[in-house]
């Protein structure tokens, strides 16, 4: 059965050395008491529930997946599931950092963004039920109107009803623009909808008593394509009563018409949702839905991301685990346990190789998304406008970075770590293979990685001439000038300045190409994304490297192995990792008509 301990001391080093999170927080009024302390209890606290209730249902859950009834039309998860659930709204982690006025804690996102992490190293299927909850939270506080809000929102923060985000549809999935569903007025102010809608994870379930679906469909008047788009909140039981004393009444037109029998995350039912004149009310304002949903799908594509970290780190420990008692084979340079038959395979170069590779990736990633989680909470609290208008740009930017970058790295890593274990890595007991399952939806769901990569190339950076790319550069060449004449901090700077103009030129050519044919940002977009990554990682990592030198230097033969792997683990990224841009960039710049010239019929 797989192992997790919860990366407390990385996430600590993280949260204080390399962000100070705890400074930061003391200028934004909203969370001017959320001290160094309040952050470690929270996450250690986190850390026992996801390590303690979590896991143990995981792989089972895997296993015993979610069951249909088609004459109920009801879904049962997998045992343990309802109880983990109670004990987690018993301990009011839904409501982490949700608004006091509605009950919750009113804590950072960025803890938020941490739970996640630790959930979803554990039981990322589990962790979508009260993570869409969250989302729709967030949505119907940014959109819904008042009464809304009074009814919803201390439901969907207690967890005593759950959310969902209802898009896709049989025909049409990223491309928004050509669903079916309609939304026709009732005599009451409601909606009647109907239509059908697929790939909905939690869309039924037996965790809460009510499930509040946020649904996109088309009111009878609407102009075609993206521009006429509504959103709705369609629940399961329609509400009896208003605000927080509210409870369920009659069902609804909306059920689940089958679950998706799928290669992963099989603990979480993902429905096909029947609509049938089912009763909904609009959020927010006519044809503006598709833009009040985003709230919603920018949060889950954070989200998404932060699966990717999380799995990639679930599967490092688990092999490291492995590596250390696998005796097979000697070391090349000499035998390391020579009172054994065997040395253990962590003695191997590439078995090591793969082991830092996930390392490294996580611990980057670990830096890079709760700085952008930081972001969020900067975006919405700091009283300094100039603060919010960066951190809000920062957001726009890094949020497709976070999903693609971070999911393709969860998916390879969670590969090779299965590799490490050889045959036993490819059969059940261990729960390799079920992470390298789980881990493949990350890059398809909640927009492909293919259209992440469009979207940061052509709407975040292109659109607005480099802007937003400009103000993360200007980060990154701070840190330069700061650090490049110290010679122990070479191996970092010096490589980091390289990409950075790599990518500025890199940028300006893709720009001059696109600008004459749109199919040259679409060639070049996953690679470019790529290179961004990697771009956003060296940055951190050279932070962490110097802050590991910082502390080798002052404490000497004294200081805390902690600093000296970290260092080792960033001289491993930058040597082996990071040249992996020049591939990129090289493919990049090779154009569209490699991709394009081969007419579709030869295929």
């Amino acid at each position: 059965m797989p192992t997790y301990t919860p990366p407390l001391r990385d996430q600590q080093f993280v949260l204080h050395e390399v962000l100070g999170v705890a400074e930061q927080y003391q200028q934004m009024p909203r969370y001017a008491e959320v001290d160094a302390d309040v952050l470690n209890h929270v996450l250690e606290e986190a850390g026992h529930f996801c390590a303690e209730e979590l896991l143990p249902i995981n792989q089972s859950g895997d296993e015993e997946g979610c069951t249909f009834d088609p004459k109920t039309r009801e879904v049962r998860t997998p045992k343990g599931f309802r109880e983990a659930y109670d004990h987690f709204r018993a301990g009011h982690w839904q409501g982490l950092s949700a608004e006091h006025e509605y009950g919750g804690q009113g804590l950072p996102h960025l803890l938020q963004i941490a739970l996640y992490e630790m959930q979803y190293s554990t039981n990322q299927a589990w962790a979508m039920y009260p993570g869409l909850t969250v989302g729709a939270y967030e949505c119907l506080h940014a959109h819904g109107a008042k009464e809304q809000k009074d009814l919803y929102l201390p439901k969907l923060t207690s967890g005593q009803w759950t959310g969902t985000m209802c898009l896709t549809e049989p025909h049409c999935g990223t491309d928004l623009g050509l669903l079916r569903t309609k939304a026709v007025p009732n005599a009451d102010g409601s909606y009647a909808l109907t239509g059908e809608k697929i790939f909905i994870s939690s869309g039924e379930h037996d965790l809460a008593e009510n499930i509040i679906h946020l649904v996109l469909a088309r009111l009878p008047d609407a102009p075609a394509g993206t521009k006429g788009i509504s959103l709705f909140v369609v629940p399961k039981f329609v509400p009896v009563g208003s605000g927080a004393e509210a409870t369920v009444g009659d069902r609804n037109g909306i059920h689940c018409g089958g679950i998706e029998h799928k290669m992963g995350i099989n603990g979480n039912a993902t429905c096909h949702m029947v609509l049938e004149a089912a009763r909904g009310w609009l959020v927010g304002e006519p044809n503006k839905g598709l833009n009040a949903m985003f709230v919603m799908m920018n949060g889950a594509r954070l989200a998404v991301g932060v699966q990717g970290l999380g799995i990639t780190e679930a599967a490092y420990q688990n092999a490291v685990a492995y590596a250390r008692d696998r005796g097979q084979g000697r070391s090349l340079s000499g035998a390391k346990a020579p009172d054994k038959p065997a040395d253990p395979i962590i003695v191997h170069p590439d078995v090591r190789k793969m082991l830092l590779t996930a390392r490294a990736y996580a611990e980057g990633g670990r830096a890079f998304a709760y700085w952008t989680a930081l972001q969020a909470d900067a975006q919405l609290h700091h009283p300094d406008e100039e603060v919010r208008r960066f951190a809000g740009d920062m957001m726009a930017l890094m949020t497709p970075v976070v999903k693609a970058f971070m999911t393709d790295n969860g998916f390879n890593c969670a590969s090779q770590c299965m590799q490490v274990f050889g045959g036993h890595g490819y059969i059940r007991a261990n729960g390799m293979e079920q992470l390298v399952r789980d881990a493949r939806i990350n890059m398809i769901y909640e927009g492909t990685n293919g259209i992440q990569s469009l979207d940061l190339l052509g709407r975040k950076v292109l659109m607005d001439n480099g802007a937003k790319l400009k103000k993360f550069g200007k980060l990154v060449q701070q840190f330069i000038e700061e650090h490049g004449t110290n010679p122990d901090m070479n191996e970092f700077v010096t490589p980091l300045a390289d990409l950075g103009e790599k990518v500025t030129k890199l940028t300006m050519e893709i720009g001059m190409k696109a600008f004459q044919n749109q199919d040259e940002a679409g060639a070049a977009a996953v690679d470019y994304l790529r290179v961004i990554g990697h771009l956003c990682f060296a940055y951190f990592w050279a932070r962490m490297a110097r802050l590991a030198l910082t502390r080798i230097d002052a404490d000497g033969a004294s200081v805390d192995p902690f600093y000296i792997a970290k260092l080792s683990t960033a001289r491993f990224y930058f040597q082996r990792l990071l040249p992996e841009t020049a591939f990129h960039i090289r493919s990049a710049r090779s154009g569209a008509k490699n991709v394009m010239e081969l007419e579709a019929e030869l295929f």
